[in-house]
């Protein structure tokens, strides 16, 4: 299996309002829970907003430097995304498919090169601490 990333770009979506936007989690939820039941889910948030940004960081002679919220120069923002695990990219472009359709909202798949790190259970950190 390959995990890819399916995401939206907050720009790329109009204004909704509260009942707009519980109507389109209503049915993104059905995608989702599609999802979970096939088993290819790992994880999904679609409650970003351009306005919970904390900070940006950046490597100044070897230390971190934040700074509020994003760089000036920022013109798209991540407004929401859903991690897959699925045997190809036909069936990765189904699932943003079926999300592209019940937000009517664009989507971008993305393929990760290789295995990510999986967090590991809190038994096992707190261990090896």
């Amino acid at each position: 299996m390959t995990q890819y990333l399916i995401t939206f770009n907050d720009e790329w979506v109009q204004e909704h309002t509260d009942d707009q936007l519980r109507d389109k989690a209503a049915a993104a939820r059905v995608v989702l829970e599609e999802m979970q039941e096939q088993g290819v889910l790992i994880f999904t948030n679609g409650g970003l907003d351009a306005d919970t940004a904390i900070c940006s960081v950046v490597a100044q002679e070897g230390r971190p430097v934040f700074t509020d919220g994003p760089f000036v120069e920022t013109k798209e923002h991540l407004g929401g995304f859903c991690a897959v695990d699925v045997p190809d990219d036909e069936t990765a472009r189904y699932w943003a498919g079926r999300l592209a359709v019940a937000l009517d909202w664009p989507q971008e798949v993305h393929r990760f090169r290789g295995n990510g790190h999986e967090r590991r259970p809190l038994a096992n950190r707190t261990e090896q601490a």
